[in-house]
């Protein structure tokens, strides 16, 4: 129960490592907000949650709109009050397509910086006053290793998750004198129930030939990294990205 008494936000709560991290954290002992803008899903989980006997609070939530995310924020300090912890985890990726750089066109890339790196800044300058206010507080973002890599095809999401990484490095400088902690993890090669069209068989094969561990990566594999961020374990470690990538090798 090393979360009792502690408030979790989780954006993208609704499917995905955003639902493990909502049940391992309630089963920790938190008092988790599930986080989505597809309420349905989000109140899906707030109910596995439940039926488990842990705390739960589902909140239909557009990360990229920042009333929407005050309120979030607002109705999780009313329902068990106070914010601890923040994971940026929301974003848009599964259903993007892939297409050279050339063929993006300005609505998709707004749309996808929107989420992916508008969205963090919206949910920390949502929390921050709560945290500023208990001078503690973590925050994790969600990050990529396409932030190294560069994966082709995919010039706006690859963009947007560089964006997570400066932000993270920003916003622990500015956070830092009130024992707020910003870190990042980038994960790799994480499978989910979220179907994904845009990595076939073959891609798989050559992502798992880049990694130093040979095979795929699951849930389970996000959940140790991100609780070690969330706890008192971490609170001299700042300004970081935590790569969780199987030994990626950049070639």
């Amino acid at each position: 129960m090393r979360f009792e008494n502690k408030t979790v936000i989780i954006t993208g709560a609704g499917q995905g490592i955003g639902r493990a991290y909502a049940q391992e954290f309630a089963k920790a002992g938190a008092a988790v907000v599930v986080a989505d803008l597809n309420i349905e899903k989000a109140q899906a989980v707030a109910a596995e949650i439940q039926a488990e006997n842990g705390q739960a609070l589902a909140v239909k939530v557009d990360v990229s709109d920042d009333k929407s995310t005050a309120e979030m924020v607002a109705q999780a300090v009313k329902a068990f009050g106070t914010v601890d912890v923040l994971i940026n985890n929301a974003a848009v990726f599964s259903t993007l397509k892939m297409k050279p750089f050339e063929e993006i066109d300005a609505d998709e890339w707004d749309f996808v910086m929107g989420v992916n790196a508008r969205g963090v800044f919206n949910c920390i300058k949502a929390v921050s006053p709560f945290m500023k206010q208990q001078q503690s507080g973590k925050i994790i973002n969600i990050s990529s290793s396409v932030v190294v890599t560069g994966r082709a095809n995919y010039a706006h999401y690859v963009a947007s998750k560089g964006a997570v990484v400066a932000l993270t490095r920003a916003l622990a400088t500015e956070l830092g004198e009130y024992c707020i902690n910003v870190n990042a993890i980038s994960p790799h090669g994480i499978v989910t129930e979220v179907p994904r069209d845009t990595i076939r068989p073959e891609q798989w094969d050559a992502i798992i030939a880049a990694q130093t561990l040979k095979r795929k990566g699951d849930v389970s594999d996000m959940i140790g990294a991100t609780m070690f961020l969330a706890s008192d374990e971490s609170k001299y470690i700042t300004g970081q990205t935590l790569n969780v990538d199987a030994g990626l090798r950049f070639n």
